[in-house]
């Protein structure tokens, strides 16, 4: 079993993705670190973690943190397990939606549609929670070093300009961007040891073991028993434990990719869970003062946190840490979720698919859908200018329409049984067991997340709009699939013959050359 990108390997690659349909259009230059990296980028426990950390402070307190995060984390390397085995058979940009279309054995075409709308849902979601947290960090910083204003229209702003930069560094920038790739899972590793070394050494106070895993805190409004409070917390961990389909979508520019991707869907899980875990003790350890951390006029209780607890400089230090690596996440579900427009409008399942799928052909990345992923982004994020709750709306947006867009092929794996084709990465005899519980998983938190997260539920306050985005994409995919899209979708769709491939690739490297 080849792990280098040997020359046999590069042709193997090229000619599995002819035998799926499609040219090698994409430059095949990642290695198996690098989409790995992609993943765990996106995942981001700096980012993840510590932008939902409020809200985890409201929602159960320190055991949705010391408690929460393992159990979650436990629960989506399942899931991750289960995606991975299909990525070896199927690794193609496409990802999920052109794995439902070859594993259903009926219906294939609205399989793939309703797969594909979800995980567009679902990536532009992530990367208006990502880079929306990476605003509220910027105005937290800004705030207390220069006193910009911490209200909605200052952090919508902030929220516009970093789209903006990761848009140009998409489209100009493509070397960049996987250094930068490369250079963030060290960023990540190294920024969680020295905060959590600062954390551990410096303050003179620390909060007690049974504080950080018995203690329950309620702020939602609902009564009742803590356990619907402490469900309604493992938001903060099952929203950062998204995006690592990344590893699938770039599969097209990985070297040994049926090897390379499904091991970078499941060791960015297994990282996170260990450094995530290790993060969220180090910051809850180091609360000083809980009321008034989460109560911090910069917005961002872990600001407060690291300051009260290191002091002014330290704090801003260990702040600039976090800024780093939510820029890098930010800017790889960038390069993420163009990946996804580009190859769901190839087969023709987007409005103007033929200008969403154009490729720059001397950068060799599609441009177009780099700029539809930053513009659905922001749109996604406009409702913070109104409603203070939106941002957790935003991440159940990300998680629901994710999470289904991951389990739907798995199930449809699940019924193929011993049928199912298995590509050089797999589970073995766990295949079923693994599979049937990532679904009731699934099914159990796609309902959890459309609940409202505090209450009394209103405009204002407390509301989660996550069904109206998901009715709104359920209206429009199902619509238009009723109304047409059903005569002419008929799933991925082959570039053309052998030759037709290949005289698109020339095309490609002698533009490239020149």
């Amino acid at each position: 079993m080849p792990t280098t990108a040997t020359g046999d390997t590069a042709q193997s690659d090229v000619q599995r993705l002819h035998e799926l349909g499609y040219a090698q259009e994409l430059l095949r230059r990642m290695s198996g670190f690098s989409n790995f990296a992609i993943s765990f980028t996106i995942i981001s426990v700096l980012s993840g973690c510590l932008t939902l950390y409020a809200y985890g402070m409201n929602t159960g307190g320190p055991v949705v943190m010391s408690i929460g995060w393992p159990l979650v984390g436990i629960m989506v390397t399942l899931v991750g397990l289960a995606m991975a085995e299909i990525c070896s058979s199927f690794p193609t940009a496409g990802g999920l939606y052109y794995w439902s279309a070859k594993l259903a054995e009926r219906n294939a075409p609205a399989w793939s549609w309703y797969t594909g709308w979800f995980n567009l849902l679902g990536q532009v979601g992530i990367t208006a929670g990502i880079d929306f947290g990476l605003a509220f960090f910027v105005t937290a910083f800004l705030n207390l070093v220069i006193n910009y204003p911490a209200d909605p229209p200052h952090t919508i702003l902030v929220y516009a300009v970093v789209l903006l930069l990761h848009g140009l560094m998409n489209t100009f920038g493509i070397r960049l961007v996987a250094l930068l790739n490369n250079v963030s899972v060290w960023w990540h590793l190294v920024g969680v040891a020295v905060i959590v070394g600062a954390l551990a050494i410096i303050p003179q106070h620390h909060q007690s073991v049974s504080f950080v895993f018995t203690n329950f805190v309620n702020n939602t409004g609902w009564g009742g028993p803590g356990i619907f409070v402490f469900a309604l917390g493992l938001l903060l961990a099952q929203y950062t434990f998204t995006g690592y389909d990344a590893s699938a979508h770039l599969t097209e520019e990985t070297e040994n990719a049926a090897i390379s991707g499904p091991r970078g869907i499941v060791m960015s899980i297994v990282v996170s869970l260990i450094a995530g875990w290790v993060l969220l003790l180090g910051v809850t350890f180091a609360i000083q003062d809980y009321n008034k951390e989460l109560g911090s006029a910069t917005g961002v209780p872990p600001a407060q946190i690291f300051i009260d607890a290191i002091g002014w400089r330290g704090g801003l230090f260990l702040l600039l840490i976090v800024i780093g690596a939510q820029f890098f996440c930010g800017m790889s579900s960038v390069t993420s979720n163009s990946r996804m427009i580009y190859a769901f409008s190839r087969d023709g399942a987007l409005p103007g698919s033929a200008f969403w799928h154009k490729v720059n052909k001397r950068t060799r990345t599609p441009t177009n859908s780099i700029w539809l992923a930053a513009i659905g982004a922001l749109i996604l994020g406009l409702p913070y200018l109104w409603n203070a709750e939106a941002y957790a709306a935003v991440t159940s947006i990300a998680t629901i329409g994710l999470y289904v867009a991951y389990i739907l092929p798995v199930i449809l794996r699940l019924r193929l049984g011993d049928r199912f084709k298995r590509g050089p990465w797999h589970l073995g005899r766990w295949s079923t067991l693994v599979g049937v519980i990532a679904t009731i998983w699934v099914a159990f938190i796609t309902i959890l997340f459309m609940l409202p997260a505090g209450y009394p539920p209103n405009l204002q306050t407390n509301f989660n709009y996550a069904p109206v985005a998901v009715l709104v994409v359920l209206l429009f995919a199902g619509g238009w699939w009723q109304l047409g899209a059903k005569n002419w979708f008929k799933g991925p769709r082959v570039q053309g013959t052998p030759e037709e491939m290949a005289a698109i690739e020339r095309e490609l490297t002698e533009v490239g050359a020149a």
